[in-house]
């Protein structure tokens, strides 16, 4: 169940009523992040990764995930960060390296495959910055049964990539359609990492760079402005059927 605290901006003084928003697990039921009622507001000055997450734990099925922390908008400008109580490791935490046996893959084709068969639909985050389409693509990789999402340690071209055990991310919040040269660079840094690789663009794709896709393989997504990620191509379309499964990585 939700809570609402209180929160009070530590510039202006205005007290503002937070709610904070319930995401699902994987195994269908909702959890939100324990509000600190004693904690302070911290403002936001600098956007770091593992800052704009916190580890939740499922009270019905006990599994602990990365869900956005709470943030509130004061009318005096700053962005709030409301206080929580931590709940285990935080998002920016390792998740391992991949064994040399191959273990560690075959461990992260099995639990995608499982969550594919059984997760809900997919609760859409409206998109409004890029920050929120970054948000919206990290929630849907983990819909998909990606574990560990984080920044990638290679920036991309162009736009914010993302990654996690098995697969490398880019999202693209650009008013253009994205390239061929975009959809090659995600491929070719994807092949560095033996993963899987998945574009999100808010304003699709050019057609030479969807033809490209087909041929490399890479899965194509759009996002439109409610947050909900739309499979163009058939690569992405067979990584989200779920009478399949996942793309081993």
């Amino acid at each position: 169940m939700t809570e609402t605290a209180s929160v009070r901006c530590p510039a202006c003084r205005r007290e503002h009523r937070y709610t904070a928003p319930a995401y699902p697990c994987p195994c269908g039921a909702p959890v939100a992040p324990r509000l600190d009622r004693a904690g302070a507001a911290a403002t936001v000055a600098h956007r770091i990764w593992r800052d704009d997450w916190v580890t939740v734990r499922c009270g019905t099925c006990g599994r602990r995930g990365e869900w956005p922390r709470p943030e509130v908008g004061c009318s005096c400008g700053l962005v709030l960060r409301v206080a929580v109580v931590e709940d285990g490791e935080s998002a920016a935490a390792p998740d391992g390296t991949a064994r040399a046996d191959g273990s560690a893959a075959s461990e992260a084709v099995t639990v995608r495959r499982a969550a594919a068969a059984a997760r809900p639909p997919f609760p859409s985050v409206t998109i409004r910055t890029a920050r929120d389409a970054v948000t919206a693509t990290a929630l849907y990789l983990r819909w998909l049964g990606y574990r560990g999402v984080r920044r990638a340690d290679q920036r991309p071209p162009s736009g914010i990539g993302l990654a996690a055990r098995g697969v490398v991310a880019q999202v693209d919040p650009a008013v253009r359609p994205a390239t061929l040269r975009d959809v090659e660079c995600l491929w070719l840094t994807a092949m560095t990492e033996s993963a899987d690789c998945l574009y999100f663009s808010l304003a699709g794709y050019a057609a030479d760079a969807r033809a490209r896709a087909d041929a490399l393989g890479v899965a194509l997504f759009v996002l439109d402005l409610t947050g909900t990620p739309r499979p163009v191509n058939g690569p992405a379309e067979a990584l989200t059927a779920t009478d399949t499964g996942n793309r081993a990585p």
